[in-house]
């Protein structure tokens, strides 16, 4: 029996479905699949109130962050929501982020997340990215200088993305966690951004389709 390692994934109401859905069907995917890095999906919330997402979905978290440890976790992923736009949306998960991070564990945060993690100082000193430039510019933050005009930016064990760059999102987390080899990996950023389908026979000798 292969143990699996945790990555979790902060759900919340108005969480963005879209934005991670490829990144968690195939981090859980490949854990029954012959591939390097393998890893089960836990859902947490900040309490165990079911959330809904901005499609409609409902989500009952399996943990609250009051109980989530770093020393437990292969990585934290932060989806785009809504209320991060608020003016204090989603710091418990900011603030989290820090923990991780300061941890050695690695976060992935996309669209809205970005924000919350610009307005606690964590992209003051790494290069990153997000849905524009303007949108961090606002929270006052000092990381403007490490702004990239990227899909998705990785730094320090930091990834960040825009909203519209789910599959550069989903790529560079699952090169992080190591989930596939470095040429199934292209093959599945070709086949799922590009529709290429020489990458497709890639993926089934090595059973990550």
């Amino acid at each position: 029996m292969i143990e699996l390692k945790i990555v979790h994934v902060a759900v919340y109401d108005t969480l963005a479905d879209w934005e991670v859905g490829h990144t968690i069907a195939h981090i859980r995917s490949a854990a029954y699949q012959h591939s390097p890095g393998r890893y089960d999906v836990v859902t947490v919330a900040q309490s165990s109130e079911p959330v809904t997402t901005v499609g409609g979905m409902r989500i009952l978290p399996d943990v609250v962050l009051d109980e989530l440890d770093p020393a437990d976790s292969a990585m934290l992923i932060l989806p785009g929501a809504s209320n991060w736009n608020e003016p204090s949306g989603n710091a418990r998960f900011a603030r989290a982020a820090r923990q991780f991070l300061e941890s050695g564990v690695p976060i992935a945060a996309i669209c809205g997340a970005t924000l919350g993690l610009a307005r606690e100082g964590l992209l003051d000193d790494r290069d990153h990215t997000s849905g524009a430039a303007a949108y961090l510019a606002a929270s006052g933050y000092a990381g403007g200088a490490h702004y990239r005009e990227a899909a998705a930016v990785t730094d320090r064990n930091l990834i960040t993305a825009g909203p519209t760059n789910p599959i550069e999102f989903a790529r560079e987390v699952l090169a992080l966690l190591d989930v596939y080899s470095p040429e199934v990996l292209d093959a599945w950023y070709r086949l799922f951004a590009h529709s290429d389908a020489s990458a497709f026979p890639v993926l089934m000798a090595a059973g990550a389709q």
